[in-house]
């Protein structure tokens, strides 16, 4: 099979976006020492929720780790404790990542047994005037802070599981109601100094029970059909919002699939950029077509047995090259944690080194860094592909097969060393190409970068 892609660096089409930021920072309980990868890897992004294990280690991020006991008087700073969210913080900053910082709890996967974290505050204004404090502490140098700068500030996560949710125990009203609180109060303290949103989105697959309601092409159902609840959670959460006059910085929502999984809620990567376009729809229907949009949960390789496969960072670079595509601002991968998980697809929870998957953000990483996106297509369906150019002249392209073994043609006048991503490659060199119009074998499920 053969396969062509064309390269016109003199179109430049806008920024590389982040589509390579990632959840959960590699930050084993105060050892720093794995964040260079990050930075090695260029990801400007790492969103705080869930960090530090259950309860967040009962240390990090989450309000009531922050701001012990509620009865305490938020202007004082001895009612907060941060000391492992500084340390934290400070470790980013150090190596130049920026956090995306969630304000609320970490998921209580045992909520059934008790639920401790996940009520409706007792008084909402007064938990928008700690998240206040937080924000100044870490921006404003308040109670022996910094001044990070710290940019997105996103308002609890997940608020519409329903009944069996580990993450919200109120009502629908009652999450509004509370999002309205701390956003107007915010917003009023510091104006456009931060970005304020909201709210981590469970998922919107449910929009393809009904495509055409959310302009989308007609296509098979997609998903189980209970959760096109979250699609009807989020048109009431517009629509408050909108009639409340809520400022809405940023939209954030989440989708896992495996695109091999007989579990999947979404078949492919391609319908992830339509569930894209659904979040482009609700935006321009309700008012908030400016806000910036943020998938900050997503893993389409999240199962055990896909963990260091090719299969897994295949995947994962195809969703980036993809998404750049669409009008996402950002993605977040869940999650690039040191330790055990099903989710922690980046490190290996053994000896904590980097798996195919990193690799994979490595390569995007040196698309991002150069900035330019410029003109780049593929005539395989299965091959997706990006290239960048930078200020000096720098080029690259990037590209992630999801088909059978192909012999690429790289038509633009493209060289350079042809770098490879798999099982047995970490981004390492493949063997030289003499041929300015490249051609090489791609094999299935392997990802390169022509740099």
């Amino acid at each position: 099979m053969n396969t062509t892609v064309k390269v016109d660096f003199s179109r430049k089409l806008g920024k590389i976006r982040a589509m390579h930021a990632v959840g959960q920072p590699p930050y084993p309980h105060m050892d720093g020492g794995y964040m260079h990868y990050l930075t090695e890897a260029h990801i400007p992004y790492a969103r705080l929720h869930d960090v530090g294990g259950l309860f967040s280690g009962n240390m990090y991020v989450d309000i009531p780790n922050v701001f012990r006991d509620f009865s305490a008087n938020e202007y004082d700073p001895a009612s907060y404790d941060f000391g492992f969210t500084d340390e934290l913080l400070k470790t980013m900053d150090k190596n130049g990542v920026k956090p995306i910082y969630r304000l609320g709890v970490t998921i209580e996967n045992f909520f059934e047994i008790r639920a401790y974290r996940i009520f409706p505050p007792s008084d909402y204004d007064k938990w928008a005037r700690i998240c206040e404090h937080i924000v100044r502490h870490y921006n404003e140098g308040w109670a022996d802070g910094f001044h990070f700068g710290i940019e997105y500030w996103e308002i609890w996560n997940e608020p519409e599981n329903g009944p069996g949710s580990g993450m919200w125990r109120g009502t629908d009203v009652e999450f509004f109601r509370l999002y309205e609180t701390a956003s107007k109060h915010l917003k009023a303290c510091f104006g456009d100094k931060i970005k304020v949103g909201g709210y981590a989105s469970c998922g919107l697959d449910g929009v393809f029970q009904d495509p055409a309601a959310f302009g989308l092409p007609e296509v098979a159902p997609r998903g189980e059909t209970y959760r096109y609840y979250f699609v009807q959670y989020a048109e009431k959460f517009f629509t408050y919002i909108r009639e409340h006059d809520c400022p809405l910085d940023f939209f954030s929502w989440h989708c896992y699939i495996n695109a091999d999984s007989d579990k999947q809620h979404c078949h492919t990567i391609r319908d992830v950029t339509l569930l894209s376009r659904a979040v482009d729809h609700l935006l321009k229907k309700y008012g908030y077509e400016n806000a910036e949009r943020q998938l900050n949960e997503w893993n389409n390789a999240w199962e055990l047995r896909f963990r260091g496969t090719a299969y897994a960072s295949a995947n994962a670079a195809a969703m980036m090259l993809a998404m750049q595509n669409t009008n996402t601002d950002m993605l977040c991968y869940y999650d690039a944690r040191i330790g055990e998980s099903c989710f922690g697809g980046m490190f290996n929870p053994m000896n904590y080194t980097p798996l195919p998957v990193y690799y994979a953000f490595q390569a995007f990483g040196e698309l991002y860094a150069l900035g330019a996106q410029v003109f780049c297509e593929s005539d395989n369906e299965n091959v997706y592909a990006l290239a960048a150019a930078g200020e000096d002249g720098e080029k690259a392209v990037m590209l992630a097969n999801l088909g059978e073994d192909t012999t690429v043609t790289l038509s633009g006048g493209m060289s350079g060393t042809l770098y490879l991503v798999d099982e047995e490659h970490a981004l390492t060199p493949a063997p030289a190409q003499e041929s300015p119009d490249r051609t090489f074998l791609l094999k299935k499920n392997q990802v390169a970068l022509i740099k």
